[in-house]
């Protein structure tokens, strides 16, 4: 985690990123009316959308089983890379993706 400011009003900034790593980061919400709740896990309309890169797949898949992360498949080889589906607690996917070529 980068920052975790009280914005007031029950509002938080959370800002997260990679250890180590300098440049892009996310900013994590939380829903505040019914509108946005009913909307959590369903952003990516069922779909991936969600995109978790790692320099060692198996140190992070072991890691997330150890944790009880869902999976919703096997990993797999693909001509990109490695990867495999799965599930945060919200019920949004995403890829845990280990690239052949890194970007």
């Amino acid at each position: 985690m980068i920052e975790d400011t009280d914005l007031g009003e029950g509002n938080r900034w959370v800002l997260v990123r990679p250890k180590g790593h300098g440049g892009t980061a996310i900013v994590l919400a939380e829903a505040k009316n019914e509108t946005e709740k009913k909307m959590i896990g369903g952003q990516g309309a069922e779909r991936v959308f969600l995109f978790l890169h790692t320099d060692d797949f198996y140190r992070d898949y072991d890691n997330f089983l150890e944790k009880d992360v869902t999976f919703l498949e096997e990993p797999r080889e693909e001509a990109y890379g490695t990867v495999a589906v799965f599930q945060d607690k919200f019920g949004n996917k995403w890829d845990l993706l280990e690239l052949k070529i890194p970007i």
